[in-house]
């Protein structure tokens, strides 16, 4: 039996430490003052629109681009030094594979160049592609590509995992066990970052939720933190022959869909809402929910609306370096 290693003792320097990070390419500030801190044995998520900075910042820190300014640290030491001492592993969304070669003569190619690594088929079996091991890589759809690439990262049995949008191309089934065997591996120590447009995998899955927009850090926290910053609820019901223009004077409403017999209201005040509801109209099944985290994610990111749904005029833009929103807690763990 393999004897699992302690990843990475308690009380020792963060994985991620970033300190005034700039990035610019000629005119343009893809990464503009972020500071962050991401310790030992944490899920988190790195989630943004297209263009928010999200691959630039993984970049840096694994060490393929140079900050224009400010420090990346990992583990108290350079990147590059992290990575060579196999302290880092990362799988990104394209690349890095010989559609000649099977599976299992990828993962032992990979192997021989670390000093040390993990057996081939325990990793196989932990990416969950056992099964595939003598198929050529050329053969394997894009979710098994994936997979593979995951276990080509586990080789080195990492301190530190980045997935760069890891689960594209897989299947529900896949995806689920994918993340199951991310949650194992955190709950020994290992550090997982990862970006994703898969909004549900990041409400599921991370401990941790840092949401960019513009190259700023606009929200940080846990998942029902950064819902927080999206205020209001969602009073769903049932309701035959429901009239949208009598629905949207309801006090408290602030939009209304209609699909079929059943009614969404989204409301800065759902209770008033709710009794609107019961005591003015046929309504039943009423349902109050707090915003979905795609909520927050719109209303935090959009060019066009402001946290809340509020239309965002430009002294709302933040300026350069200055967060819009943060949640209080992200920052201490």
């Amino acid at each position: 039996m393999r004897i699992e290693k302690e990843l990475q003792p308690a009380g020792g320097p963060p994985a991620i430490d970033l300190r005034d990070l700039h990035k610019n390419f000629k005119q343009v500030q893809a990464v503009r003052g972020m500071t962050l801190s991401i310790a030992s044995g944490e899920i988190v998520a790195l989630l943004g629109p297209n263009g928010a900075g999200k691959t630039t910042t993984i970049d840096m820190v694994l060490g393929l681009s140079q900050p224009s300014s400010g420090s990346v640290s990992v583990y108290g030491i350079q990147p590059r030094q992290a990575i060579d001492s196999g302290r880092v592993s990362a799988v990104l969304q394209t690349g890095g594979l010989l559609k000649d070669l099977t599976v299992e003569e990828t993962c032992r190619y990979t192997a021989s160049l670390f000093p040390t690594a993990r057996p081939v088929d325990e990793v196989l079996q932990r990416a969950g592609i056992s099964g595939i091991a003598d198929r050529r890589v050329g053969k394997c759809s894009g979710g098994e590509q994936q997979r593979l690439r995951f276990a080509m990262a586990l080789l080195p049995d990492p301190e530190l995992l980045i997935l760069d949008e890891p689960t594209t191309g897989m299947d529900v089934e896949g995806r689920r066990g994918f993340w199951a065997a991310i949650r194992q591996d955190a709950e020994r120590g290992r550090t997982v970052l990862f970006a994703t447009h898969y909004l549900e995998e990041a409400d599921a899955y991370a401990d941790r939720i840092i949401l960019l927009r513009h190259g700023v850090v606009v929200a940080d926290g846990t998942s029902a933190e950064v819902k927080a910053l999206a205020a209001g609820r969602t009073v769903r019901a049932t309701l035959h022959g429901a009239d949208e223009a009598e629905l949207r004077i309801i006090p408290g409403a602030e939009s209304v869909e209609i699909r079929g017999e059943t009614v969404l209201i989204h409301a800065n005040d759902g209770d008033s809402v709710a009794r609107y509801l019961l005591n003015s109209t046929s309504a039943r099944d009423l349902e109050i929910t707090a915003r979905a985290l795609e909520d927050a994610f719109v209303a935090l990111t959009s060019d066009s609306v402001g946290p809340g749904g509020d239309p965002r005029t430009p002294a709302d833009i933040p300026a350069e370096g200055q967060p819009a929103v943060t949640s209080q807690a992200g920052g201490s763990r």
